[in-house]
């Protein structure tokens, strides 16, 4: 870069933030034009997206997501991840959580781990939600044809806490929420940012949300993909590409100093690997996030649910069909793809989201993506 630009973008960093206000009126309609990490210039590690460069690029997962927004001081929402669109129940798929740092509310991990399948669609939502979401999603599987006998269902919810944005003790989701989460769920495009379970979320003291990105494998690698999905509410020092970020722009007002939270992270892959193998691949998104700059504050409830499409386990098989399964040796691949899609979910979680109004006057602002381009002029990168 010549001198005089380098200089010129220098000083622009420099300036306070004086437009937030200004983003933030006009956040509603600029929202679609918000930039994707990839549009930055943004794309972190050798693996080339899928298609969608999201979690539905793994064959069978749909998401749905429902955002509440209510007067002044509700901003909540669902989001759901189903890795196929079957009776869950009836066929498990072999699934893994990691947990990096249990201060949070994450319903049936230990039924997960202890068995190494999961039987439901994965809900999301805030933290004073979590039992009214799980008691949703348990009657919508009992209901489902084939489940009239069933006497016991493990459903599987996590959370975040939306309460500086969102009237949280006031438990706005409701099943109906839930309901029309799950049946809206599609495979295809994911909506990211200020959305579902991320609309009254903040990272890194800006407002972050949901973001997902996948990874495919070279064929000499055995062209598995990759997917992740993300709900950022955690805090640390931003940095995106390896640009310390948070040197230059901090967020105006008390969240520049807010520190805990949490992360929600949703793997899948249709990989052939077994429960253990995915706690493997669990452990290493949690990697991504600390290469966002995650610091792993005491208050921030760091979740992994990892699962693979490949080996369907039905529920009342007394001997269960062989399933293959990867050698130790394959898995590196895997584990780099996990870090990059989740490091650049977490960057399009904060870069799609919005400039939100929320609880008491409280604001979280969308971060300048202007500012972000000068600073990645200055750093050399396109």
């Amino acid at each position: 870069m010549p001198r005089k630009l380098s200089t010129l973008v220098a000083v622009l960093l420099t300036l306070p933030l004086l437009t937030l206000p200004c983003i933030a009126a006009q956040s509603g309609a600029a929202s679609a034009a918000r930039p994707r990490a990839r549009q930055l210039g943004i794309h972190p590690g050798p693996y080339s997206p899928g298609p969608l460069n999201a979690i539905t690029d793994v064959e069978g997962v749909e998401v749905g997501q429902v955002t509440i927004v209510r007067g002044e001081n509700v901003r909540t929402g669902v989001t759901v991840i189903l890795p196929h669109a079957g009776n869950m129940f009836q066929e498990k798929v072999a699934a893994s959580v990691y947990v990096s740092n249990a201060f949070g509310k994450l319903v049936g991990s230990t039924q997960v781990n202890e068995l190494g399948q999961i039987e439901t669609p994965i809900v999301l939502t805030n933290t004073l939600s979590v039992w009214d979401a799980a008691a949703a999603l348990m009657d919508w599987e009992l209901a489902l044809p084939g489940n009239q006998d069933v006497r016991s269902i493990n459903p599987v919810v996590g959370e975040t806490n939306d309460g500086w944005l969102n009237d949280i003790r006031g438990r706005h989701v409701k099943a109906a929420d839930v309901l029309r989460a799950l049946a809206d769920a599609r495979r295809g495009p994911v909506a990211e940012g200020t959305v579902g379970a991320g609309e009254g979320t903040i990272a890194f003291g800006w407002k972050g949300g949901i973001g997902t990105s996948s990874r495919r494998l070279p064929e000499s690698d055995g062209g598995y993909t990759v997917g992740v999905l993300v709900q950022t509410n955690f805090g640390g020092r931003l940095a995106m590409d390896g640009v310390p970020v948070w040197r230059y722009l901090e967020p105006p007002g008390a969240m520049g100093k807010r520190a805990d939270g949490s992360c929600m992270i949703v793997v899948a892959t249709d990989a052939p690997l077994t429960s253990r193998q995915l706690h493997r691949l669990a452990k290493r998104a949690i990697f991504g996030m600390a290469r966002a700059g995650a610091t792993g504050s005491n208050g921030s409830g760091d979740y992994v649910i990892a699962f693979s499409t490949t080996d369907v386990i039905p529920a009342n098989a007394r001997i269960l069909p062989p399933i293959s399964r990867l050698n130790e040796q394959t898995l590196s691949p895997l584990f780099e793809a996990v870090i990059d899609a989740t490091e650049e979910a977490i960057d399009d979680s904060l870069l799609r989201a919005t400039t939100v109004h929320g609880r008491d006057g409280h604001v979280a602002y969308a971060i300048p993506i202007g500012r972000l381009r000068l600073l990645f002029a200055q750093y050399g990168r396109d």
